[in-house]
């Protein structure tokens, strides 16, 4: 497979932006903010925004790291930081705050940094990250109503977590220390409410990232049949 990137026509993509939602648009502008280059950056940046408001904090350096940003995100988030509701009516019920989508797109980027540093951290580490996001899921889905807004009935199958690549990444590193117990428990109970409708699919992942043992385990663990919520990524 060729690695040239794609042709792509930039008033066609125009267009195409303009029949997206604002949601989308700022999942785009989010994402584009860790691919640009930083005098890129800087030069629509500035076109917009104060520069001298966006200079890192002193000791940003100190606390960069993968699991540091992930405790951050979940203490501003419990701290109801993102949560941004409004009137809700028949015309706006489908509507999305700007604090939850700013949420939906860290929570999907913290998911994806965990991924794609798994092959240089420790594996305790990503676990660990991967946990306390797991666990912010989890919060939202227990009727806490204090972490982002849905004008409708909502709950964590919004955040539209890309699960088939998220899952065999959390495979691995919790294989690494996990007992087969555990490891069956865990995997059963996430996939069960996550992402029931990818069941068979992720549990031959999860075995095939398994000891002996947590394969065993995993095996004979009950209630992989039950029911749960099905999800979808952004587009």
């Amino acid at each position: 497979m060729s690695d040239e990137p794609v042709n792509i026509d930039r008033d066609k993509l125009r267009a195409a932006i303009r029949r997206l939602g604002p949601e989308y648009i700022f999942y785009m502008l989010d994402d584009a903010i860790d691919l640009l280059p930083l005098a890129e950056l800087e030069g629509i940046a500035k076109r917009y925004l104060d520069l001298k408001r966006l200079s890192p904090d002193s000791d940003r350096q100190a606390k960069a790291t993968l699991l540091a940003d992930v405790k951050s995100f979940d203490k501003a988030s419990r701290a109801g930081e993102y949560y941004e509701s409004f009137m809700v009516n028949s015309g706006n019920c489908t509507a999305q705050s700007t604090g939850t989508t700013a949420w939906i797109a860290t929570c999907n980027r913290l998911l994806d940094r965990c991924v794609a540093e798994e092959a240089k951290r420790e594996p305790a580490e990503i676990r660990a990250a991967f946990e306390i996001l797991f666990g912010l899921l989890d919060y939202i889905d227990q009727c806490n109503d204090d972490v982002i807004f849905f004008a409708d009935e909502g709950g964590s199958w919004q955040v539209g977590v890309d699960w088939d690549k998220v899952l065999p990444s959390w495979f691995r590193v919790l294989s690494v220390a996990a007992t087969p117990e555990e490891y069956a428990e865990r995997i059963t109970s996430l996939i069960r409410h996550h992402c029931n409708y990818d069941r068979e699919m992720m549990l031959a992942a999860a075995s095939n990232s398994a000891t002996a043992e947590q394969r065993e385990a995993l095996a004979k663990a009950p209630n992989r049949q039950a029911h749960g919520h099905s999800q979808g990524r952004k587009p």
